[in-house]
C-alpha cells in the first residue's frame, strides 16, 4: 500500500445529524492514514455543524467549511476540489458508510492498471443487496447512456483529471454526478469498478430519493448533452 499519497476525501453534508458522525468516523478509521477530510457544512439548521467542529478538534485531518445558505451539492463540491491538495480525490456521502480497506483499494486498483478514476459496487445498507447488481457486467459505455452506472459515493479519482474535466457542472442542481461520468467517458478516461463492495449505500430518505422527480429531469438533461 503506498501510504505516501495524499488523498482528500470530499464529504459535503446538510442536515445530517443522525448520520454524519458514522459516515465521517468510517473515513477516519481507514487503514490508508494519509488523508485530507474535507467537510462543508451546507447552512444546517440542526446540530450537523457542531459535531463536525467536535470532531476536528481531535483530528487534525479534518477541515470544516461552512456555506452561509444552502447552495447545494454542486457548487458545494465545487469548493472542496478548490480546497483539496491531495493527488487523488474521494467522495463519500454524509449518511453512507465506507469500509476501512475502501480507500487503501482504490489507491492499489489506480496504481496497478494506471487508471485515471476508479469507483465500487456498494450493499445497500438495510437489505445488504449488491448493487449495481447484474450491470455490473455490462460495459459502462452503452449503460451510461441510460442512466448512471457508477455509485458516486465510491469515486476515486486523480485531481488533475477532475480540474481537466472542469469539475461538476454548476449548470446541474442535481444528477452533477451523472454529468461528470458522462465526460469523463467522453473523453476516454480510463476507469476500473472494483467488484467487491467497499461501502454501504443508504438508500432511504437520501437526497436522490426526496428529489427523485428533480433528479430524473436532470439526468434527463446530462443524457441529451452528449
Amino acid at each position: 500500500m503506498n501510504n505516501s499519497v495524499l488523498v482528500s476525501v470530499l464529504i459535503s453534508t446538510y442536515n445530517d445529524e443522525n448520520t454524519i458522525l458514522k459516515a465521517v468516523s468510517s473515513i477516519q478509521s481507514q487503514t490508508h492514514k494519509n488523508l485530507e477530510i474535507l467537510i462543508i457544512d451546507d447552512g444546517s439548521t440542526d446540530s450537523t455543524y457542531s459535531i463536525l467542529n467536535s470532531l476536528a478538534k481531535d483530528d487534525p485531518r479534518i477541515k470544516i467549511l461552512k456555506n452561509n445558505k444552502n447552495i447545494g451539492l454542486t457548487k458545494s463540491l465545487n469548493i472542496l476540489i478548490n480546497s483539496s491538495k491531495g493527488y487523488m480525490i474521494a467522495r463519500q456521502d454524509a449518511d453512507d458508510i465506507s469500509y476501512p480497506e475502501r480507500i487503501a483499494t482504490q489507491i492499489k486498483l489506480i496504481e496497478k492498471y494506471n487508471l485515471d478514476f476508479c469507483s465500487s459496487r456498494a450493499l445497500i445498507m438495510n437489505s445488504k443487496r449488491t448493487i449495481p447488481n447484474l450491470s455490473y457486467y455490462l460495459p459502462k459505455k452503452i449503460l451510461i447512456k441510460y442512466k448512471n452506472p457508477f455509485i458516486h459515493g465510491t469515486l476515486m479519482i486523480k485531481r488533475d483529471v477532475l480540474l481537466k474535466v472542469g469539475k461538476y457542472n454548476e449548470h446541474y442542481y442535481y444528477s452533477q454526478d451523472y454529468k461528470l461520468m458522462i465526460e469523463l467517458l467522453k473523453k476516454g478516461y480510463s476507469f476500473k469498478v472494483n467488484k467487491e463492495p467497499l461501502y454501504l449505500l443508504n438508500n432511504e430518505n437520501n437526497i436522490s430519493i426526496l428529489n427523485y422527480h428533480e433528479q430524473k429531469k436532470y439526468a434527463l438533461k446530462a443524457r441529451r448533452s452528449k
